[in-house]
């Protein structure tokens, strides 16, 4: 038993402890007990921050040159597309499609189908070209374009144009296979409508009725010609209705001269109306009946059929999308200022 009275050893100046140290705070373990230990960290902080904002940077544009690359590819490949090549040397037929409506920017333009009855006719092999029509018209600007390309090329390269036709060959497209030497037709086919319209509405006597004003300012007479909010003027309706005699006089100029003397011309044949394969057959309008693998194994004899119908294909369509999206900015923009048309 210790007696609290007895002296304490560590009193003694020469006493040494066998007790193992206290750890000292400043021992070189421990990072707060160095001098200017804050600044030391904010500069490894701050350093952190700079270098993961250097990496953001450098994959941002890592994605930019991707997706430029991506659209340079696209452009690459939208200009470098086109029609069969005419490498082709074999005996074949040649094919052009014409299908859906004829308008410019659509599949059956002028600039699609000629570029493909160009590659097709210059191609050695093709012996004949045959237009497959599936189509219920749309524009005289267009067919009238095709079908003088057509008459060019013919008598470029002295090859037969024979047209065959699946469901439908109406107007414009009646207006293209004008051009070739024979048509063929199904029986239940659709042939004809040799006319030409305009159309659109007029809103007039509604906005009488509910109170709405028209407020159109013009520089010009004529300038709000067929303005469906605005009155038609006998004069307008006389321009307009000349205008459309002419152009169906240049469509029924061209189908005589390709038809010649196989049209047995009657009051209807030039108003409008349609016939089915069988009537048009009769009529002097198409030859005879066939498909296109009989033409090519009957008429053409080359039974091998190419297809050089040029066809807008992805890259483009994606193109013309991005250039759509860019521009829809500046149409906002414009849609605010005063147009002049």
């Amino acid at each position: 038993m210790n007696d609290s009275n007895s002296p304490d050893p560590s009193d003694n100046p020469d006493f040494k402890s066998t007790r193992p140290p206290v750890p000292d705070a400043s021992v070189k373990g421990d990072p707060t007990s160095r001098p200017g230990w804050e600044r030391v960290t904010l500069e490894k902080l701050a350093f952190a921050a700079l270098a993961e904002q250097k990496a953001a940077r450098r994959w941002k544009m890592v994605v930019r040159l991707s997706w430029l690359a991506f659209f340079v590819f696209l452009v690459w490949f939208a200009m470098h597309r086109g029609a069969p090549s005419n490498s082709v040397s074999t005996p074949h037929t040649a094919v052009v499609e014409i299908k859906g409506e004829i308008a410019a920017g659509a599949d059956a333009s002028a600039e699609f189908v000629n570029a493909a009855l160009k590659a097709a006719f210059e191609d050695e092999g093709a012996k004949a070209v045959v237009l497959l029509i599936n189509s219920p018209g749309g524009s005289p600007v267009q067919a009238g374009m095709m079908n003088d390309e057509i008459v060019r090329l013919k008598t470029k390269h002295k090859k037969p144009v024979y047209a065959v036709v699946e469901e439908t060959c109406a107007s414009a497209a009646y207006y293209i296979a004008a051009s070739a030497d024979r048509i063929y037709v199904d029986k239940a086919s659709i042939v004809g409508s040799i006319g030409v319209l305009m159309d659109g509405f007029g809103f007039t006597g509604v906005m009488d009725k509910v109170g709405v004003e028209r407020r159109l300012m013009t520089a010009g007479e004529n300038k709000g010609f067929l303005d469906p909010f605005s009155p038609q003027t006998e004069k307008q309706r006389a321009f307009a209705q000349a205008m459309l005699n002419q152009i169906h006089q240049q469509f029924i100029a061209v189908v005589k001269a390709g038809r010649g003397k196989r049209l047995k011309e009657t009051p209807e044949m030039f108003s409008g109306l349609f016939w089915t394969g069988q009537q048009a057959i009769e009529l002097g309008l198409a030859d005879q009946l066939g498909t296109l693998e009989f033409v090519a194994r009957e008429v053409v004899k080359a039974e091998e059929i190419i297809d050089y119908t040029r066809r807008e294909n992805v890259a483009e369509r994606l193109a013309k999308k991005f250039g759509a999206a860019i521009g829809g900015g500046a149409i906002q923009a414009f849609k605010a200022m005063p147009v002049i048309r």
